[in-house]
């Protein structure tokens, strides 16, 4: 009965003209109407694992029959309130911006309704009317789909750390939605309203035009590529939303993916490195090679090394060139963890980020032997390459570029707020975890430095010759952009005096 009153009262939003309401305003919910999904649940189990770990999940995981109970059978602001309840309690506020900054947009935006986004995106003045946490929702509204006005329910909150308890009004259901938009917009009615079910209707009948988003959960969400903005940046550890059953085979196997991903750690730290590939495969670890690797230098003949110009998507990268190789390279890195030195079986080099010391650095490298650098400075997800860095240009014309490209189901092996230590760790955690490592053609002499082109050429055409061979875009954005953009911070990790001159932590 229910899902049959929105289709009497209010016409559907495919009926809902997208043209001409450049100067008009909208209002929406969210969970089902701006979004295909009808339950926040996903969303409340992101932020209770990316800033209050296992146990925080856990608990919310067996609250949520509980809310569920409540939701659908008793009151659906008291459902709710469970769940925020649950997830926020003595949590720090800072901790959940901080995933509502850098995690929750990735996942919103990969369940955006392609209906109720003509229309809302049509609008010149947007409002986005929810029950959410509008602490939860307020980035990613605002940054991404270009919100002018979040109206959600506030979380009560004491010395910078939440109570589990909501502010007055309470939860935005029912006449407490229409009570809110009547204060944010006085007698002025907005033109369109959208939502999904009836505790919707007491908001929509103040608007001059109403429509209801029905249930339809075989829509497909809104591209990639017909995203208002792209999402170059994110974090957090997990690759899938969290369902119900998504978050109970998280909890279940991470105790054994842990001891499970000691194994490869162990093999690629204690057997020899012509070894590893074929250890890695026995342990379910796939190395995919793709090209012709150029084969070791020869110190007897004076040959200088070769540098691999990489594209960086973990902080394993050098470990799977290697194991591509078969043989050890040493990786010029901006920084990584204490953790990571300890157990790689390869020499990493921090640099300096002083352009004469390093330079020296780098050469002197490449006349011991072959060398990787990533000349994006950082890690990137996305289908995206980082700007390179120009200078390794500037140092030899012996350049061969690797496009390096993996596979992760469950855990992401990189993060720019967590404990860097654990990455390597958690790239191993998946069930089936995959790297592609392609050996592309050698720079060209006449395209070299040596030939007349500036460094910045060089690395230009590097990046696009990467980017082609994975099917990615390049981009100008750099290392401070990510870290500005995740962490609030340059991503420049300060010395540590008990380290050697070529180690570094964090990454």
């Amino acid at each position: 009965m229910a899902n049959t009153i929105p289709h009497l009262m209010f016409p559907t939003v495919n009926k809902c003209a997208s043209i001409g309401r450049e100067k008009q305003t909208v209002v929406a919910d969210m969970d089902g109407t701006l979004l295909r999904g009808r339950s926040s649940f996903p969303y409340f189990a992101l932020v209770a694992y990316e800033a209050g770990g296992i146990l925080r999940l856990l608990v919310l995981l067996l609250l949520a029959p509980f809310a569920g109970f409540l939701y659908y059978l008793v009151s659906e602001s008291a459902g709710i309130h469970v769940l925020i309840f649950a997830t926020f309690t003595g949590m720090k506020v800072c901790d959940i911006e901080a995933v509502a900054r850098a995690v929750l947009p990735k996942f919103y935006s990969n369940d955006l309704h392609p209906e109720t986004w003509k229309v809302f995106s049509s609008c010149g003045k947007r409002c986005v009317l929810t029950a959410n946490p509008r602490i939860m929702v307020e980035a990613f509204l605002k940054d991404y789909l270009g919100a002018d006005m979040v109206l959600g329910t506030g979380i009560n909150t004491y010395k910078g750390r939440a109570t589990g308890f909501v502010c007055s009004p309470g939860i935005l259901v029912g006449q407490k939605k229409a009570d809110t938009l009547i204060g944010a917009f006085g007698e002025t009615m907005p033109d369109i309203g959208l939502g999904d079910r009836h505790t919707d209707f007491p908001f929509m009948r103040l608007c001059k035009e109403s429509y209801v988003v029905p249930a339809k959960p075989e829509v497909e969400a809104v591209s990639r590529d017909k995203l208002p903005k792209p999402i170059v940046f994110h974090d957090g550890r997990l690759v899938q939303k969290l369902t119900p059953l998504m978050s109970l085979l998280i909890i279940l196997w991470i105790p054994v993916g842990l001891v499970l991903a000691i194994l490869p750690i162990a093999a690629g730290a204690l057997l020899p490195m012509h070894l590893v590939y074929y250890a890695f495969w026995a342990l379910g670890v796939r190395v995919y090679i793709k090209g012709t690797p150029p084969p070791p230098a020869k110190k007897s003949s004076g040959q200088t090394g070769v540098l691999f110009i990489c594209s960086h998507r973990t902080l394993l990268d050098p470990i799977f060139l290697s194991t591509a190789l078969g043989r050890p390279i040493c990786a010029v890195t901006y920084s990584v963890s204490r953790l990571s030195e300890i157990i790689s079986p390869i020499k990493t080099v921090r640099l300096t980020r002083d352009r004469v010391n390093d330079a020296c650095m780098i050469k002197k490298l490449l006349e011991e032997g072959d060398l990787v650098i990533f000349p994006e400075g950082t890690t990137c997800r996305e289908p995206f390459l980082l700007r390179f860095s120009a200078l390794f240009a500037e140092l030899t014309d012996q350049i061969v570029p690797v496009a390096m490209a993996n596979r992760m189901s469950m855990f992401h092996g990189t993060t720019a707020r967590g404990w860097k230590g654990m990455d390597p760790f958690y790239f191993f955690m998946n069930p089936s975890p995959a790297y592609e490592v392609t050996f592309l053609n050698k720079l060209p002499e006449e395209l070299s430095c040596s030939a007349g082109k500036s460094s910045h050429e060089v690395a230009n055409y590097i990046q696009r010759v990467i980017a082609a061979s994975l099917s990615y875009e390049c981009t100008s954005f750099t290392r401070k952009d990510k870290y500005r953009a995740l962490a609030g911070n340059d991503g420049i990790v300060a010395e540590k005096p008990k380290l050697a001159p070529n180690k570094v932590m964090g990454c």
